[in-house]
């Protein structure tokens, strides 16, 4: 079996040889929070393990990806860390600490769980769900609803609106937000996540995704997060284990260097055609330079406008309204229709896109509009800039580049 293993300044990332499952852990980060060693799982009735001598080592305050094909172990490997599935051999540490003989309960506690069905407990209220946890801990009720209101507050619902609602009563993506924050109710340390946007519409997926993104640079929990999409595990990971059945490690490492250099034909198959464009979801909105483009507010009327248009070099000029939100693209064919206002002429603007956003969305974004431009907004919904093309064709150079910089000096370093 190959070596796993990409150098890296940190030293070995990952690794499997023919007797054990092993991912190191690299020698930048020797502080790992969650370490499973040789655990194994053999359901009963069954003569071949689920998961086979693994062992995997969690570098603290970072997200782990395990993402693999269809019944290759990765969610069997998940239950295993939280024990709602008791190893049948080896050993789970967690800060250090031996865990596998502990209380079960009293471990899954400490450990932040989402899931793809959300699990929402439907005849309690939004307040009641996020407190559950912390209840069970003993915590004060003042205590435990500022906590709501904090965690309702970080994830953009607002709390005098939600707080007494019920499940039910919530979106596909209020309800998934709910479940994240009631995940980090008792404010636990690790953070286990199984397909957590994978029943939710991509617009929506991408927006959590990128929300979580930003929190999770905020709150640096230590993160398993299962998938079976390598995009999705490439956008969200620090770094990602691809697995084979019985979760068996294929290769271990950071999404760059994972997607430089596949360290054999199954990770290459997994990882598919375009890597290059893969790795537009590690490049973000706030990495470019938006540079100008033409904008004119609603009201300055049309002779102004076809002035600002005349002076660029652009073929579209956008039109904000009175709250300095992007409302309408306008040609000069459109500024002719001097009878109208500039908000009922030319095109709805749509393709909008925040500065968290990934470079990967954005050019989805920008294939759905007509003028090829994704418009940059904050927040609130207010301009911040335009993406074009050119911007993103530019960095997809500079990845071209620098992936064929990591495969010479894999080459030459003799993992290649």
């Amino acid at each position: 079996m190959p070596d796993t293993t990409l150098p890296s300044p940190q030293g070995r990332a990952g690794a499997t040889d023919g007797d054990r499952n092993v991912a190191l852990t690299p020698d930048g980060f020797e502080d790992v929070m969650i370490r499973l060693d040789s655990v194994s799982k053999v359901y009963p009735g069954s003569t071949e393990p689920a998961v086979a001598e693994l062992n995997l080592g969690v570098p603290r305050g970072e997200i782990l990806v395990l993402v693999g094909p269809s019944g290759c172990g990765k969610s069997t490997t998940l239950r295993l860390i939280n024990r709602m599935i008791e190893p049948t051999s080896g050993r789970i540490y967690f800060d250090g600490e031996d865990v596998t003989d502990v209380n079960p309960d009293h471990l899954r506690r400490q450990i932040g769980y989402v899931i793809q069905q959300i699990g929402l407990f439907p005849h309690l209220t939004i307040a009641e769900n996020i407190g559950t946890v912390p209840k069970m801990l003993g915590w004060k009720k003042d205590v435990i609803a500022a906590r709501v209101d904090e965690l309702l507050h970080t994830m953009g619902l607002e709390p005098g609106e939600y707080r007494h609602r019920y499940p039910r009563e919530l979106s596909g993506g209020q309800a998934q937000r709910v479940g994240v924050a009631r995940a980090l109710g008792a404010d636990p340390d690790v953070l286990l996540m199984d397909e957590p946007f994978g029943a939710i519409d991509p617009i929506t997926r991408d927006r959590l995704q990128n929300e979580f993104l930003r929190l999770q640079a905020d709150l640096r929990k230590t993160i398993v997060f299962v998938t079976h999409d390598i995009d999705e595990a490439i956008k969200m990971g620090d770094r990602i284990a691809i697995l084979r059945e019985q979760s068996q490690i294929a290769q271990f490492d950071t999404p760059e260097r994972i997607l430089a250099h596949q360290v054999d034909d199954f990770v290459d198959d997994f990882i598919g055609s375009g890597s290059t464009l893969k790795g537009l979801n590690f490049e973000r909105v706030s990495g470019l330079n938006l540079g100008g483009y033409p904008v004119v507010r609603h009201d300055v009327g049309h002779r102004v406008a076809q002035n600002v248009l005349a002076d660029s070099s652009q073929r579209w000029l956008l039109v904000l309204d009175g709250q300095e939100r992007p409302a309408r693209w306008v040609n000069e064919a459109h500024l002719d229709r001097t009878d109208r206002s500039l908000l009922a002429v030319g095109h709805v603007v749509r393709a909008k896109v925040e500065r968290n956003a990934t470079l990967h969305d954005t050019l989805e974004t920008m294939l759905g509009s007509s003028t090829g431009c994704a418009v940059v907004v904050d927040a609130q919904g207010r301009f911040e800039g335009v993406v074009e093309i050119e911007a993103l064709t530019g960095v997809i150079a500079r990845l071209r580049t620098e992936a064929k910089a990591h495969y010479e000096v894999y080459a030459a370093d003799g993992t290649g």
